[in-house]
């Protein structure tokens, strides 16, 4: 497939209306967490929620700095312990097929103390899909906060944001806020959110010298970075009307453009950091400053790395929009805007982004996914990484965990041995069918042992050294294929079930209980 067949086109129109005052200057709708932080705070008339109710593990911590922002001077940390791949995860009501925009910002502060004087570097995820690497050391450096941006469509009505360490983490992973911020239907639309999401890579106003541009100007709250390279920019008084571009660019990215001084090609060497070899999307933003021009002096071509992306572009007042889906991409990366040759006026250009297309991580089976967590809620005391999808990412299933491969996920083994947990087994394990062990012995779990018989693919059942009370449920004798069924030194009463006496290629323990009939020798 040629790079042109995956290549839309928008113009944006003149009589398109513009947004209503009042619209503009909503905020977005969604989640504005200050993690760490104790209290609800406001800031630019915007509220900021403590993250207690969205996150029940890791270390609130106070910054020492001086001068930060109140978003900055506290954050959440999580143990490192040993380098074990555990993820923590926010998890958030949202609304089921909603485009969200997911901000995370980190700023380390030395919050780890003396001994790692440079930031901890570890894994970021949505969900089942890893994101991408923190890596906040140059930022830091240059005394400045690391913030990383994507979109997500809402596929279930929670959405769980998780950082984790990895093989290169030498201290505790910690995060300072966490955004999540609806975003319109129209935007990135042609995107396939139901397989991708968006990771963005830059976003810059190439003619704005200023401080970053997002909310109020930005409605979706969208940063957008002064570009460093530019040289020759040319101011404009009449922006165009941003509720007919596509994506819905802050008219503010149109009151400058970068350009060149004489009529010749215009390159730049965007985005500024080399690439990994991926799929990209790129949309580019342009508008003249004068009706003036005639529309046959408008045109450029725009090549991208000397391949051509987009031909003969007609650029009005009104301006227009140009963006590629799925473009391959590689190393460092250069765009050319030349003026085709009956046109004679420089190229110019306002504003661009570019996002690495994620392909999604797969998900853990509903039904799998509710009944570990009617499981969870049984529990006093569940391992700290009990949240987010189970079993995705793959290296970040939880706790005791073990699932299965290709496209339906699910739970396979249940291993907790020796956990300390308190609590009683709930009977939404019988939900679990996939299940072929389950290991809980050496626990402090009380109560009664559910009904199980729906397991049909369960071997091995070890509740040993709990404090189980009650009887032996005789359906335990339905499970065709249990081989080891393990209860010894709890509190079970009753009658051994006659449907486990016997039972050929069953390996049964039961002493140490208080049974009316003898254990099986």
């Amino acid at each position: 497939m040629s790079p042109m067949s995956s290549l839309s086109l928008l113009f944006s129109s003149l009589f398109l209306s513009l947004l209503s005052l009042s619209l503009s200057q909503r905020p977005p709708k969604g989640y504005l967490i200050d993690c760490g932080a104790a209290a609800r705070t406001v800031i630019d008339g915007r509220g900021w929620l403590p993250d207690g109710e969205f996150i029940s593990t890791g270390t609130s911590k106070k910054l020492t700095a001086p001068d930060l922002s109140p978003t900055l001077s506290t954050v959440r940390s999580f143990p490192l312990d040993n380098n074990l791949r555990r993820k923590f995860c926010y998890v958030a009501r949202v609304y089921r097929g909603a485009r969200y925009l997911i901000r995370t910002t980190y700023y380390y502060g030395g919050v780890n103390g003396l001994s790692f004087p440079s930031p901890p570097v570890f894994d970021q995820m949505v969900d089942g899909t890893f994101w991408r690497v923190v890596n906040t050391t140059e930022d830091y450096q240059k005394g400045k906060p690391s913030s990383y941006e994507a979109v997500f469509e809402a596929r279930g009505t929670t959405m769980s944001v998780c950082v984790a360490p990895n093989t290169y983490s030498e201290s505790d992973p910690f995060i300072s806020s966490l955004e999540m911020l609806i975003l319109g239907d129209s935007l990135y639309n042609t995107t396939h959110f139901d397989s991708n999401a968006l990771s963005l890579v830059a976003r810059h106003s190439f003619g704005h010298n200023g401080s970053i541009i997002r909310y109020p100007d930005d409605r979706f709250d969208r940063y957008w970075e002064p570009y460093e390279g530019n040289v020759y920019v040319i101011a404009s008084n009449n922006t165009p009307p941003v509720s007919g571009f596509w994506n819905i660019p802050p008219s503010k990215v149109f009151e400058g453009a970068l350009s060149t001084d004489q009529l010749e090609a215009l390159e730049l060497s965007w985005p500024p950091s080399s690439l990994a070899n991926s799929t990209y999307y790129i949309a580019l933003y342009f508008a003249y400053n004068s009706d003036s021009i005639p529309s046959s002096s408008r045109l450029l071509d725009i090549h991208i790395n000397d391949v051509m992306y987009c031909s003969n572009l007609g650029v009005t007042s009104a301006g227009a929009a140009v963006f590629a889906t799925r473009w391959q991409l590689a190393g460092p990366t250069k765009i050319t805007l030349s003026p085709v040759a009956n046109s004679n006026i420089s190229p110019l250009i306002n504003a661009g982004e570019i996002f690495n297309v994620l392909p999604l991580g797969g998900r853990t089976h509903t039904r799998d996914v509710r009944a570990l967590e009617n499981f969870k809620k049984r529990l006093q005391n569940p391992p700290l990484d009990w949240n987010g999808d189970p079993c995705l990412p793959l290296d970040y299933a939880w706790t005791g965990i073990t699932c299965s491969e290709g496209e339906r996920i699910r739970v396979i083994t249940l291993n907790l041995t020796s956990m300390g947990l308190l609590g009683s087994l709930s009977s939404s394990i019988a939900n679990l069918t996939a299940l072929s062990g389950i290991w809980l012995g050496n626990n402090s779990l009380s109560g009664v042992i559910p009904d199980l018989s729906s397991l049909k693919l369960l071997e091995i059942l070890r509740l040993e050294d709990n404090q189980f009370n009650g009887d032996i449920p005789s359906s335990l004798g339905d499970i065709g294929r249990l081989r080891e069924l393990f209860l010894q030194n709890n509190n079970l009463t009753g009658r051994i079930p006659d449907s486990l006496f016997g039972k050929p290629g069953l390996d049964l323990r039961t002493f140490g209980n208080r049974f009316l009939s003898p254990a099986p020798s």
